[in-house]
């Protein structure tokens, strides 16, 4: 009976998206944090949790270069048996909304062998199921009624904190439509502190609160506070960060001389990379 149930689990992907500049300890609790929340719901199984961090073309204040970032991410996650980075993202010549990034890693799974290109990465129509192209695919349609025994493409959730969920309410920093999209469809897992306002964010908007169930929040009861902006401010002032990154990204870090003002000079005056363009958007 218990391998029964073992096998009804909904597989999830966790996905985090962002500049990780550097990759903190708080980044890799976020994974550990969702992970405990989605298996003591005992609905879910979680297999697999996947950095991305963003490419330069974000022009972030002091976004330093993704060759560096990717790196670090890949020196903090190598003791993890689950969690991983990967590139694709970064290492696109233009910005990429998150979305792309999640149809992108979506499409992955349906086809280990999937290319890079963005053509690929295709809208989905309901949670964890890809949008029919053509009619005259070799796959069999399903009747609506069928309940297939086959499994299930597992589902690729987009892992965050409360910041970026709120970053939802930044006028031309996202796009609506891509907003239900992610709630809609792949759907997102946000932790907060306790006693945050996540849940009144999501009360007023109509369209988090429509989708309200695909929207999971985790409060985090042992708080942390590390943030990268913190972890930059520190180095800049030549304090130490040991035991707030991992020892590998420490030791990269000043291997490389990696954070300085000059280096949080990087972008200073450049429009970020999602105002530019929807900001121009909405004039044409």
């Amino acid at each position: 009976m218990a391998m029964e149930d073992a096998d009804r689990k909904t597989e999830v992907v966790l996905l985090a998206c962002g500049s990780f500049n550097p990759i903190t300890n708080m980044h890799l609790r976020l994974f550990e944090l969702a992970k405990d929340y989605f298996h003591e719901t005992g609905k879910y199984k979680v297999i697999k949790g996947i950095i991305s961090p963003v490419g330069d073309a974000y022009k972030k204040k002091g976004l330093i270069s993704a060759n560096h970032r990717v790196t670090m991410a890949k020196l903090a996650t190598k003791n993890s048996d689950w969690v991983e980075v990967d590139d694709w993202e970064s290492c696109q010549s233009e910005w990429l909304e998150t979305l792309k990034v999640l149809r992108y890693h979506h499409q992955k799974l349906l086809s280990p062998d999937v290319t890079n290109n963005l053509q690929d990465a295709v809208p989905l129509t309901k949670l964890g199921r890809k949008r029919k192209q053509e009619p005259n695919r070799h796959d069999p349609i399903k009747k609506k009624n069928q309940s297939p025994d086959v499994k299930s493409v597992p589902q690729v959730i987009l892992l965050c904190g409360s910041d970026m969920l709120e970053s939802f309410g930044i006028p031309n920093l996202w796009k609506l439509e891509d907003i239900t999209e992610i709630v809609e469809k792949h759907g997102l897992v946000c932790i907060s502190r306790a006693g945050n306002n996540v849940q009144k964010f999501i009360y007023e908007s109509d369209i988090l609160w429509r989708h309200k169930n695909n929207i999971h929040l985790v409060e985090e009861w042992i708080t942390n506070d590390i943030s990268s902006t913190k972890i930059r401010r520190a180095l800049r002032r030549g304090q130490s960060i040991r035991y707030l990154v991992p020892d590998g990204v420490r030791a990269y870090i000043e291997k490389n001389n990696l954070y300085s003002p000059d280096s949080e000079d990087r972008n200073a005056g450049l429009v970020l990379a999602p105002l530019q363009k929807y900001a121009s958007d909405s004039k044409n």
